[in-house]
């Protein structure tokens, strides 16, 4: 047999019939399965309880979605978040950090769709989270905008301002921590490094000014959105300092008008040791310390790009970087050099460039003042940077704008040269001013001479801005106010600073000017007239502007009114800051302006609130004199209930000071109170009702306004609680008043000569002045003291009037039932140091005259009276009126069954009085 045979035996092919199935192979796999399924119920309901938007799709479907490569789904993914995170807002807080970090992601995407949809949804989130929820995520967020910042594409650099501007608004103090990355990236969007030719080595390089023709918008218009948004963020690291403070007149430092809190003194408690005064050598709030030592600030250990612009050296490098593209832009927005000067137009656009060009520039200047060496700063900028500010910024100046907006209409605006808005709502004024600001501050008095041509037209500008008519608002009166102040600073001398004073006044003399504007002007005049007050008396000149204008304060007071209560604030705090420096045409305006501002019906004292009512009370001590009209006001203000019982208590405190019963050793002022004039005070404001108001009175009847007795020529009108409270608290005041004057006997002689002529032989008196009177009586009493018969009889009128009222009082009757204990102590008083006084009382008890409603009233008043301890004496020596008054009321009862209230009064006859005790008892009794 052959090879070939034999090897075709070893490999024989299986023939395979029709119809019949293949066999299977020995070494076949088997590769049938079976499935069952898997049922995880957790899962399934953690997914069931996920809240979904419209489309079905919870929050891990939506952030799944915004990683598909189709920008359709991703926008559709954004839509579908906010919509879900607007109903369901708890789901924020959640998910804040995968919702952070996918739409970050998104700032860099190549559709505008997309980022468009990131930045709404990005401005949604920011309403909806803090600063510190977002704090741990924001350095990715940062990274995501710095990306979009520096990325080639246009598109995503355009857009990525927009997210800018989010977050400027929403969290700026996080922004600026990266204060270095985002100012290198500003840079970046407008200019591009260059190497400097004239330099051999590659370690610094030049910027310039890039051009971009793939743009939608020009270059001009790309550099301003590019520069309006770096004045925001430096506007935002300015604001972030530790020192803010506001622009224009506000930012000087050197200012001697800061508002501080006062320390609220009680003399009292002061010198009942009981409250410690701490006096600092800075005359301030805080303590001032001498020491040539420093502590180091916790900035200096942080690295130099930690520190951003808090640091010199970074902001140095950066303002060397950005000055000169800075003012390459304005280069090509200025007016052609060839164009005239006269009037210098602007395009808008030009104007606006412009416009942030100064802002950053201003900016940039206000961060250098933050710094210690701000002398060092200031000349380091005056060194490199006025040339250059002198050739292109003040070349033109000053700038106005050119609307070319064709008016159907002859506008008011378009015929006035001072007009300081367009129809586009561009302040050109604003960038005359921002100018100004940025050159004198690099101007000092050392430099004036070689300045002189330049601040001259900075002087004539701001003076004409001020003497002009138009109406300027807050912001720009603030800078105006800023330069001026600064360029009187520069340049000090007499000649120079009136026209600029004078020019202010006149602005000032405007009406209808709007408050923060004249807030603004009383400001200024305020930090003028202390600065001009600090110098000695050798050197100085007062401004006769100056002094019209202190002058001029008392009268706008008293015009202004209820109107405007911060104005009138405010204008307080300056007259009196003048009046304790003793000026002396303020106080002759004050004088002659006293009595519109105290008048009790329509004076200022009485419109405004409680706080400047305190600070006017107070100007009543450097009144010049105080006549006996204005102590009328005064004592109407006191006794009115228009200012506090507290403040009236101040007034009357002030006026003894000034009276010649303060017992000053020295005589501080001549004839300033009238001692005549000062009792008269004293008595009307004790009384509490003029004579008109008493005149008045006399015709009420009946009722609940009157308390009527039959036994007493006396009715008492009923006052309201407050008015009797008010009233009281004022008279224990005037009590201490006449109690410290030395000569008492005469005192009350006065006293008693007052109440006589004004009060003897009125039938209705208020029941507060019937106490008030009771009261200054019980004050003054003493042994060398005579009083007339008129005056008793008057007196025992009045206590049994009061008795009777308060033995009638309804329980029910709240309102009055509170007048009981100060009115019963006042009546038992005079009663326990009159004994003349309780025999007319007790004889004017005429039972047989009164109804027999009166009789258990009368019965219980002699009970009382017999029960009191201070008058067991006085009524033992009455006992046979006693007597005689209970066999009256006997007479008038008999016949008739025995009431409770008579057996009482037999008892207590019995025991106080029938027995005659030698010592009486404590016993005070409580009705």
């Amino acid at each position: 047999m052959t090879k070939k045979r034999k090897r075709q035996e070893d490999f024989q092919k299986v023939k395979l019939k029709v119809g019949k199935k293949k066999p299977k192979l020995e070494n076949a796999t088997d590769t049938t399965f079976k499935t069952k399924a898997i049922q995880i119920p957790e899962q399934l309901k953690e997914d069931g309880v996920l809240p979904t938007q419209n489309r079905k799709l919870n929050i891990k479907d939506l952030l799944s979605q915004m990683h598909h490569y189709s920008p359709g789904v991703k926008h559709n993914a954004l839509l579908g978040l906010k919509e879900l995170l607007s109903q369901y807002p708890f789901v924020i807080d959640a998910h804040l950090s995968s919702i952070i970090s996918e739409v970050a992601a998104v700032f860099t995407d190549k559709d505008s769709s997309v980022r468009g949809a990131a930045v709404h949804l990005l401005q949604f989130l920011a309403s909806r989270i803090r600063a510190e929820q977002i704090a741990p995520f924001f350095p990715l967020v940062s990274a995501h905008l710095s990306s979009a910042m520096t990325h080639i594409s246009e598109g995503i650099q355009e857009d990525s301002l927009k997210v800018l501007d989010v977050l400027l608004e929403a969290y700026p103090a996080l922004l600026t921590d990266r204060s270095i990355i985002l100012l290198k990236n500003f840079v970046e969007l407008i200019s591009h490094q260059q190497l400097s030719k004239r330099l051999k080595s590659r370690d610094k390089l030049s910027w310039m000014l890039s051009v971009n023709p793939n743009r939608r918008v020009t270059s001009q218009q790309w550099r301003l959105n590019v520069l309006t948004r770096l004045k925001k963020f430096l506007q935002a690291v300015v604001d972030g300092s530790s020192d803010t403070e506001d622009e224009g007149l506000q930012e000087q430092k050197d200012s001697s008008h800061s508002v501080r809190n006062p320390i609220c003194i009680s003399w009292k408690l002061h010198a009942n040791n009981q409250q410690h005064i701490q006096l600092f050598e800075s005359g301030g709030l805080r303590p001032k310390i001498n020491s040539s030592f420093r502590l180091r600030s916790l900035t200096s250990v942080m690295d130099s790009a930690e520190k951003g612009l808090s640091s010199a050296e970074n902001l140095k490098s950066f303002i060397e970087i950005i000055i000169p593209l800075l003012i390459e832009c304005w280069i090509e927005a200025s007016p052609a050099q060839s164009a005239p000067i006269l009037g210098n137009l602007l395009e808008s656009e030009s104007q606006q460039l412009m416009q942030q060009v100064l802002s950053i520039i201003h900016l940039l200047w206000k961060l250098t003042k933050r710094h210690d060496e701000t002398y060092k700063m200031e000349l380091w900028l005056r060194m490199n940077y006025l040339v250059d500010f002198k050739h292109h910024f003040m070349r033109h100046f000053p700038y106005s704008l050119q609307d070319t907006v064709k008016h159907k209409k002859k506008d008011p605006c378009k015929s006035n040269r001072n007009c300081t808005k367009s129809s586009n709502n561009i302040d050109h004024l604003l960038l005359n001013l921002t100018l100004c600001d940025i050159m004198v501050s690099l101007a000092s008095t050392s430099t004036l001479q070689t300045d002189s041509g330049w601040l001259d037209m900075i002087r004539k500008f701001v003076t004409d801005t001020l003497q002009d008519g138009s109406k300027l608002n807050s912001k720009q009166v603030n800078r105006l106010l800023g330069v001026t102040w600064r360029l009187m600073q520069i340049q000090q001398n007499k000649v120079a600073t009136e026209p600029l004073i004078k020019a202010v006044y006149t602005l000032y003399q405007q009406r209808n000017l709007l408050f923060p504007v004249r807030t603004l002007l009383l400001k200024f005049f305020s930090r003028v007239y202390q600065k001009e007050d600090l110098r000695t008396q050798r050197i100085r000149s007062r401004s006769k502007v100056l002094t019209r204008w202190l002058a001029g304060l008392p009268q706008q007071l008293a015009l202004l009114g209820l109107r405007n209560p911060e104005l009138s604030n405010q204008l307080i705090d300056i007259i009196h800051s003048a009046a304790s420096r003793s000026n002396k045409e303020l106080l002759q305006s004050l004088q002659a302006t006293a009595a519109r501002i105290y008048d009790p019906l329509e004076g200022t004292l009485v419109l405004l609130p409680a706080e400047a009512q305190r600070r006017l009370v107070q100007l009543v001590y450097f009144l010049p004199c105080l006549p006996a009209s204005l102590l009328a006001c005064l004592s109407r203000c006191c006794i009115m209930g228009r200012m506090s019982s507290d403040l009236a208590a101040t007034l009357i405190g002030i006026l003894h000071m000034r009276s010649s019963f303060a017992g000053w050793k020295c005589q501080v002022q001549d004839n300033s109170v009238n001692d005549v004039d000062y009792f008269s005070f004293l008595f009307s404001t004790l009384i509490g009702f003029s004579r008109e108001e008493l005149t008045s009175l006399q015709g009420i009847r009946g009722k609940p306004h009157i308390s009527q007795t039959q036994l007493s020529p006396i009715r008492l009108y009923l006052t309201d609680l407050d008015q009797f409270l008010h009233h009281w608290a004022v008279t224990e005041v005037i009590c201490h008043s006449l109690s410290t004057i030395p000569s008492q006997s005469q005192c009350f002689d006065i006293l008693q000569t007052g109440i006589c002529k004004y009060l003897v032989g009125l039938v209705v008196i208020p029941d507060s002045t019937a106490g008030s009177v009771l009261c200054a009586i019980n004050k003054l009493l003493d042994q060398a003291c005579i009083i007339s018969e008129n005056l008793h009889r008057f007196l025992a009128s009045c206590c049994y009037s009061l008795l009777y009222f308060l033995l009638t009082i309804d329980r029910e009757d709240a309102e009055h039932l509170q007048k009981r204990d100060m009115l019963w102590r006042s009546c038992i008083s005079a009663l326990a140091l009159l004994p003349r006084l309780l025999r007319l009382m007790l004889q004017s008890l005429q039972v047989s005259r009164i109804c027999r409603e009166e009789l258990p009233v009368v019965a219980q008043l002699l009970r009382l009276l017999m029960q009191h301890g201070q008058l067991r004496s006085h009524m033992i020596t009455n006992e046979f009126l006693v007597q005689q008054i209970i066999k009256d009321i006997m007479t008038l009862k008999s016949g008739e069954v025995q009431e409770q209230w008579l057996t009482d009064l037999h008892y207590c006859f019995n025991i106080y009085l029938a027995s005659h005790p030698q010592t009486p008892g404590p016993i005070n009794t409580v009705y």
